[in-house]
């Protein structure tokens, strides 16, 4: 290397020694995992700059006797790190993509939606009822769940099964499982069963016609302060573009209805040969009642971003600079047909009644 060269790669060495990226997560054994994921993913994409990782509890992690459906909190894993983002105590935080509200707090936004791992929900079995599925488990078997959608969906598929809510991170859910005798089987998503290294405790993959998804299900989510373009500069290139178009067509959806935790809502996303396709369903309380349809639209998945900057980028809740605008606005408009066609059909009623009988209970 000439003697310039060694003169800039030390002058960007010294400025790089300033430049501290602070990065805020979860407590919690798996949202450390997805951060330290994410973060090992940026340092090989950037590496003059450091990263900080701070970790900090939320209200989610903190009440823990209490049904999430119940809490009537839209923003429980969040909110807290919101706080330490607006406080610019860090620049940008880690979150599984479903604990993200598709209405953000003003001044926030998604920067980043990385490739999603599997977006299905896993069945872990005690012991005893290892090589069991959930069909062929015992009569009255009580499964854990802390989704009122799984619970829904499931009644409905398995009606000689017992659904009761199961809290706490991973490990302690495992935990109540193992040594509890109380519970048969508990539902998890498998993505996270994936990040932990504990896939051989999978006993059973469930596929959308045995229980669809949560919106956003399988992927990592990036939130940064909405007006930081240096960050949102830096963690724009993480985005999926296949991963996003989905996630974009399953939050316009999911806010379209108005559903969120307190509401059996599920989705099931492809994209293949130019063509999105969506099937999204609701659900009463018990399973009894839902309503599902699917519909598709032409969307090219971009290779690089075509079009010129818009005053507003944010599509729920999402910033997407490098994704061309027309592939996230025809995502986006899927997404409100489906919900708009749902609530035509009557979906609304059903929703209604799921939430009246979730806060009376």
């Amino acid at each position: 290397m000439s003697g310039n060269g060694d003169a800039a790669a030390t002058a960007e060495e010294n400025s790089s020694k300033m430049r501290v990226i602070r990065v805020g997560t979860r407590k919690s054994q798996l949202a450390r995992i997805q951060t330290d994921s994410v973060v090992a993913t940026l340092k090989t994409l950037y590496p003059g700059l450091q990263f900080e990782i701070i970790a900090m509890s939320t209200t989610g992690d903190k009440i823990l006797d209490t049904a999430l459906s119940k809490i009537g909190e839209k923003s429980l894993f969040t909110k807290e790190l919101e706080h330490a983002l607006e406080r610019n105590e860090v620049d940008l935080v880690v979150h599984s993509l479903k604990d993200l509200p598709t209405v953000l707090p003003p001044g926030f936004t998604i920067g980043a939606i990385c490739k999603r791992e599997s977006p299905y929900d896993a069945v872990v079995f005690h012991p005893k009822f290892v090589g069991k599925t959930l069909e062929t488990l015992p009569e009255k078997s009580v499964v854990g769940t802390s989704s009122l959608r799984r619970a829904a969906q499931l009644q409905r598929k398995f009606p000689h099964l017992e659904f009761k809510s199961i809290r706490g991170n991973l490990n302690t859910r495992l935990r109540k499982l193992d040594e509890l005798q109380e519970f048969s089987a508990i539902i998890l998503a498998a993505a996270g069963l994936q990040r932990m290294g504990w896939q051989n405790r999978v006993g059973q993959i469930l596929h959308p016609e045995e229980c669809m998804y949560a919106v956003g299900q399988g992927a990592l989510g990036v939130e940064v302060r909405a007006k930081d373009q240096d960050i949102l500069d830096l963690v724009g290139v993480l985005h999926d573009p296949e991963t996003l178009l989905r996630c974009i067509a399953e939050r316009a959806f999911l806010r379209h209805l108005e559903g969120g935790c307190s509401v059996p809502v599920a989705v099931h996303t492809a994209m293949k040969d130019g063509q999105l396709y969506l099937t999204g369903g609701v659900w009463s309380l018990n399973g009894a009642d839902s309503m599902q349809e699917t519909m598709q639209a032409t969307i090219h998945v971009p290779a690089q971003h075509e079009d010129g900057p818009e005053d507003d980028p944010q599509l729920v809740g999402i910033t997407a600079w490098n994704i061309p605008r027309r592939a996230q606005l025809a995502a986006e408009s899927l997404g409100i047909s489906l919900a708009t066609l749902l609530l035509n059909k009557g979906a609304k009623n059903i929703l209604d009644v799921a939430r009246q009988l979730n806060d009376a209970h």
